[in-house]
């Protein structure tokens, strides 16, 4: 097993930056795909971001490629997503994930964590 907890969210103003953190532990010995999803109110969940165990493979949502930045540190179990030029429409539940498939690209992934709130103020 593995669990996952977020932080970092909050309440920021359009335009501003927001770097949320992911912990990993329990199985981290385990060879993680990482990845970001968030859901707005109302909305179903969707992916934003994923990063391979490696590193070296990094996928974004297509619509939002510039704008976020994933990265990892696995000696310290973390995954980070750094959100800059933040709009109101990205406000949002973030979530992290992990899978066991060191470079997964679906999105039905092994392990969730609880979220984290984002609200962007326009």
């Amino acid at each position: 097993q593995v669990q996952l907890v977020e932080s970092g969210g909050g309440l920021v103003q359009a335009g501003g930056s927001l770097r949320l953190s992911c912990a990993a532990s329990g199985r981290t010995s385990s060879r993680l795909t990482m990845g970001w999803f968030r859901q707005a109110p109302g909305k179903e969940r969707e992916f934003v971001a994923a990063i391979a165990w490696s590193g070296t493979s990094i996928y974004y949502r297509d619509s939002e490629k510039g704008r976020f930045t994933i990265s990892r540190d696995n000696a310290k179990n973390t995954v980070t997503l750094q959100i800059d030029s933040l709009k109101p429409e990205d406000t949002a539940i973030y979530y992290c994930a992990a899978d066991s498939n060191p470079n997964y690209r679906g999105i039905n992934y092994d392990y969730w964590g609880q979220g984290t709130q984002v609200t962007v103020s326009s």
